[in-house]
């Protein structure tokens, strides 16, 4: 497997003055590699990429591959709604270093499926490097089809998938269909067992920023064939999964990393920090979190 098991889409700290906190981002990226993380996208929904500059991003992306030293593997969001944008972010991104680049289907302009086949293919054969698609029609407006990963896994350089649809009858038959060389991950952290338990690969996750240790335990324990303290573990951390997603992610993992003195909780517009009653209702779950 390319990739490894724990993925974690790596949040972008900012500092008051709205720029990337590169002490902090350092900090994350030690906290990750040392809680059982196989690898870290940089520059995905997580990190607020589509409010990232084309230069922070490449800045992030040298940034990580030199901190992350080999550690683990650096998957670089290089997808946009811009084919040509999106091939030249990924040649550089390919010249940096990185291991890996995820592609999110693009959004906004809501292509047809065979848009979505051109797009894909256009990227994946400018590059060397493996390509994670990635498929969250509630962020872009459009749900890549069955068929459609089920062709583009068919070029050699796409070894992976990141469903994030919500639907596990559809990533059921994904997994189904594109067989073992091909891995199909959660992009839901409350999916992840299920996902597991139909066939896929591990999960991309926001909570492995602060629940990393708890989420690699749940991983190995099903793989190991423990399926009962995995399941204790899924349980134990449903309320994380839900809070963390109580609003627009990344601004409640920003907040649950503040309480823990890890950032401060600053999102740049259009997304806001929590208001008093979204704290209040966080402080519940983020205290489970000890």
């Amino acid at each position: 497997m390319v990739f490894g098991r724990l993925i974690t889409a790596m949040f972008t700290p900012f500092t008051r003055n709205n720029e990337i906190d590169w002490p902090r981002l350092e900090e994350c990226i030690e906290r990750l590699i040392a809680t059982g993380s196989d690898g870290i996208v940089v520059s995905g929904t997580t990190a607020e990429s589509p409010n990232l500059s084309h230069d922070e991003k490449l800045q992030l992306f040298r940034f990580t591959v030199d901190k992350v030293a080999g550690r683990a593997k650096v998957i670089a969001g290089t997808g946009s709604n811009n084919t040509a944008q999106s091939i030249q972010l990924t040649k550089q991104a390919e010249e940096i270093g990185v291991d890996g680049i995820m592609l999110v289907a693009p959004y906004y302009n809501k292509p047809s499926q065979q848009g979505l086949i051109r797009h894909f293919t256009a990227i994946a054969e400018s590059t060397q490097l493996p390509v994670m698609l990635y498929n969250i029609p509630g962020r872009t407006g459009i749900n890549m089809d069955v068929e459609t990963m089920v062709r583009l896994t068919e070029i050699d350089s796409i070894v992976a998938i990141k469903e994030a649809s919500g639907d596990l009858g559809q990533i059921s038959e994904v997994i189904a269909r594109v067989g073992d060389d091909i891995a199909v991950y959660s992009g839901d952290d409350k999916l992840t067992l299920p996902v597991l338990a139909v066939g896929g690969a591990g999960v991309v996750s926001v909570a492995s920023h602060v629940a990393g240790r708890e989420m690699k335990e749940m991983i190995d324990a099903f793989f190991a064939g423990d399926n009962s303290k995995a399941l204790a573990l899924h349980k134990k951390l449903l309320p994380v999964f839900n809070g963390l997603f109580m609003t627009t992610s990344p601004v409640p993992l920003k907040y649950a990393m503040s309480q823990k003195g890890w950032c401060d909780p600053y999102v740049r517009l259009p997304l806001v920090e929590l208001d008093e009653k979204q704290k209040a209702e966080a402080d519940d779950w983020v205290r489970l979190l000890g």
